[in-house]
């Protein structure tokens, strides 16, 4: 007999065979952890060379650097923005800190300004290529999504710029990296339970600490004190991280899974997916909260409020005030601007958005020469995003697959969260933060490309009617060809064409980032070959 644990209690029942748990409730590990490593490197590494290139050119700032460089240097010397021409700041201060770090350790000049967002989008790419290998399970298809965001043109100019978006880039995907591995250490807990014969039926016992939930928190409320568009991001991912427990626990068995949520999940979500993120938020403005001179630091002692709001401190009211004045801000931003683009048109890069582009350039050999920095994605991977998420939705809506639709609810909180206001002034370097999203939804749908459930359980067949070995033992076909070695292996021909589409698409993609290169980092060019990249008219 068997003791058998039901959610705090026992029961006796007879001994059954060992059970083998689900494989939703299963975890991946890559056949070769060192190959699996040496290969994120690689790809970290091709990142960071890219990132770190010439970084200090141009030597003055650049865009808005001229806001975000200079309030570094402010939070340095006071922990606070300190410009009395321009004292309301409508950004949180993390991401100037990070700015300010850099300065300090290397210097008030080009290269101090630009380093810290050369890390973060370094370190994106380490992230995002971890990340992809295990939600797809394949080390290849994580290299892939890897090198994809290495080579795409809006994340790399935003990681060679002091701006602020590269940081909610890296924020927000090591938020929802953390949560997935949450989700796969609580689906192997209950896999353990499942195997170890546990009835669930009647719900589950406590599943031990969840550090990577914890952790996931606190990094979304870092990813909201960069920029408040963070926000969306941390809403959809705490959300689908309680309604990933709920899956795992009906996959386990569980008779009311809503039940066993609401008891075992949303309790201790609460605390590590709001209450954590809201420290980690206001953890940011302590320099502002000690500043006698902040921006709105002293409101709150001349407007004690009524009701709740009056038993605030006077620094959080302050604060709490500074707030709904940024939020009327950006709610009723309508400025024009020479690069003022609508999301519908960062679907297709519309309107890139010009970085740097000085006037008196020569030295190119002809009479007419240019230089600009030109914020782009690369369009030959760009423009496969909007299929991929076709796809990604198609699938879906008939698999019901947990990673369509993490791809979709990033989408949604990425790009979506912006068509409440299309009025709104906005720019294509919004999308700095959905880049490895869809990259993740673009690998999916490679990987669907190269390997098909259905050819890949007919591989077992096709292997028995290979050719038979020889009386030496060795294969009857001693010298083959291509033609021959792929009939030998039974490799189908479906799999064959759709990976040469895939290679070919690749080398084009690799191609199409080197021949953009000069225009994401300002290389000197005649009018004539800056024409030659200007592909649609949106772009000058």
């Amino acid at each position: 007999m068997t003791a058998t644990l039901q959610a705090g209690r026992t029961r006796e029942v007879p001994d059954q065979p060992a059970l083998t748990a689900p494989p939703v409730l299963t975890g991946w590990r890559p056949a070769s952890r060192l190959q699996s490593w040496l290969w994120t490197l690689l790809v970290t590494a091709l990142a960071a060379g890219t990132r770190f290139w010439a970084l200090g050119f141009p030597e003055t700032k650049s865009f808005d650097e001229v806001y975000y460089a200079t309030e570094a240097q402010e939070m340095l010397r006071y922990g606070y923005e300190d410009n009395r021409g321009y004292m309301f700041i409508v950004h949180p201060p993390l991401g100037k800190w990070l700015i300010a770090l850099g300065s300090w350790l290397f210097g008030d000049d080009a290269v101090g300004w630009r380093v810290a967002p050369a890390v973060a989008g370094t370190i994106s790419v380490l992230i995002l290529t971890r990340l992809a290998q295990r939600m797809f399970r394949s080390t290849l298809l994580g290299v892939l999504a890897g090198g994809l965001l290495a080579l795409d043109g809006i994340s790399l100019v935003m990681s060679r710029t002091a701006l602020l978006d590269i940081f909610l880039q890296t924020f927000v995907l090591a938020g929802f990296a953390a949560l997935v591995v949450d989700r796969d250490q609580v689906r192997a807990r209950l896999g353990g339970l499942y195997a170890a014969g546990v009835d669930l039926s009647y719900g589950a016992p406590r599943l031990g600490p969840r550090p990577w939930r914890l952790a996931g928190g606190l990094l979304f409320g870092l990813a909201l004190a960069v920029k408040w568009s963070a926000l969306s991001y941390w809403l959809a991912f705490a959300l689908l991280s309680v309604l990933w427990d709920r899956g795992a626990l009906k996959s386990a068995g569980v008779e009311q899974p809503w039940l066993a949520t609401f008891k075992r999940s949303v309790p201790a979500a609460l605390g590590s997916l709001l209450a954590a993120p809201v420290a980690a938020y206001l953890l940011s403005w302590t320099g502002w909260f000690v500043g006698e001179n902040s921006w709105n630091r002293h409101w709150g002692d001349t407007h004690p409020g009524t009701g709740l709001f009056s038993l605030l401190p006077s620094s959080l009211r302050s604060l709490l005030n500074y707030h709904h004045q940024a939020y009327v801000f950006h709610s009723h931003l309508y400025d024009p601007h020479a690069y003022k683009a609508n999301p519908w048109s960062w679907l297709v890069l519309g309107r890139p958005t010009s970085f740097y582009a000085p006037s008196d350039v020569t030295g190119c050999g002809a009479a007419s020469c240019t230089r600009e920095i030109l914020l782009i994605g690369t369009p030959l991977m760009y423009w496969a995003f909007l299929p991929a998420l076709i796809w990604c939705l198609w699938h879906w809506a008939t698999t019901r697959d947990w990673r369509a639709g993490a791809v979709w609810l990033a989408f949604l909180a990425g790009w979506g969260v912006w068509l409440q206001n299309t009025r709104r002034t906005g720019f294509l370097f919004y999308m700095t933060p959905l880049m490895p999203f869809l990259v993740l939804g673009l690998t999916f749908a490679v990987g669907a490309m190269l390997s098909r459930a259905s050819e890949d359980d007919a591989e077992p067949a096709r292997a028995a009617r290979r050719s038979p070995e020889g009386e030496d033992g060795r294969s009857a076909v001693a010298t083959v060809g291509l033609r021959e070695w792929i009939a030998f292996h039974g490799i189908p021909t479906g799999r064959l064409v759709r990976s040469a589409a895939v290679a070919l698409w690749l080398g084009a993609v690799v191609a199409d980032f080197v021949w953009m290169w000069p225009v994401f980092t300002g290389g000197l060019l005649t009018n004539h070959d800056w024409q030659l990249r200007m592909w649609l008219p949106g772009w000058i």
